[in-house]
């Protein structure tokens, strides 16, 4: 080509190359922050697993944090306690809000949208004044629930200092606050489903009953699993109940994997072990994220 194209080329290209380069530039800040905030404190505490930090100078000892995680009997409980909670309340909880789901879809309800927004309210709510109300309401003398078990003339419980009755709690204020959102949830995928499986159901002589089980379920069961493993997640990063209802107690009845994380970061200030804890508990995370991920991947593909 001629000499005298070669700079209108150069000049040509500069803008392309700016243009180019314009969406980093506005994507810049973003990836900073993400890096400074997300990046840096999950490596940084992947390093502090490995880090005796119960002693000046921190030092480097591999099984310190680790070796302790599988001696150690509070974990162990808070393990438990925690997994208690995942197997009873969440399958009670999902229950609830599959049957809430229906019920908002039904043709039978007035006023959809007013039932939908007062059963999702509750999530609205601060984790502080919504935990107050349920520590008054299981208060042992002035509670309005034992004040009601005796005027029934049924033995009053004291729900916040025994073991038993104290998990029960966690788990209906648990309940009472989850179980809308997953109904609105589920009511998502509901609608999903075309109308006209029901209206040949109906053809065919199916019963409510009949409809609910052989094309309600089935087809409902990815949204399911998607509820499942949020609700799961939720479970294992529980704080706010037996924190501020139960105060973990009586004793360690009520302590579980975030609430036994916080007191050894920071109240006992060993911030090697507490990074042990939280990479615990998101292994036991991406374990059931990877089953769900199977079982729907798994049914996408026989379809």
């Amino acid at each position: 080509p001629p000499m005298s194209d070669v700079p209108t080329r150069a000049r040509a290209t500069r803008p392309r190359r700016r243009r180019s380069l314009a969406p980093y530039l506005f994507l810049a800040p973003f990836f900073a922050f993400f890096a400074i905030f997300w990046v840096y404190p999950i490596g940084y505490s992947f390093v502090l697993s490995f880090l005796n930090t119960r002693r000046r100078p921190w030092t480097l000892d591999w099984d310190f944090n680790w070796g302790r995680l599988v001696q150690d009997e509070f974990f162990w409980n808070a393990l438990g306690n925690t997994m208690t909670i995942l197997v009873v309340q969440v399958p009670i909880m999902l229950a609830f809000a599959t049957l809430l789901a229906v019920a908002f879809q039904s043709d039978l309800l007035k006023a959809k949208g007013f039932f939908r927004f007062a059963f999702f309210a509750p999530l609205v709510l601060g984790a502080v004044p919504y935990s107050a109300v349920f520590r008054l309401i299981f208060n042992d003398q002035f509670g309005i629930l034992n004040y009601g078990l005796a005027a029934l003339g049924l033995p009053t419980v004291s729900w916040l200092f025994e073991n038993t009755p104290a998990m029960v709690t966690i788990m209906i204020a648990m309940t009472w606050r989850w179980t809308g959102y997953n109904a609105v949830i589920l009511l998502s995928g509901l609608q999903s489903i075309p109308l006209t499986l029901y209206e040949a159901a109906k053809i065919d002589g199916a019963g409510p009953f009949a409809q609910f089980f052989r094309i309600t379920l089935p087809l409902l069961r990815p949204v399911l699993l998607f509820c499942f493993v949020l609700s799961t997640i939720g479970t294992l990063q529980l704080f706010t109940e037996p924190w501020l209802i139960t105060t973990t107690g009586p004793g360690n009845a009520t302590e579980t994997l975030v609430t036994y994380l916080y007191k050894t970061g920071f109240r006992s200030f060993n911030f090697g072990y507490a990074s042990a804890i939280a990479y615990t508990v998101a292994i036991i995370a991406a374990a059931f994220s990877l089953l769900q991920i199977r079982l729907v991947g798994g049914r996408e593909v026989e379809r």
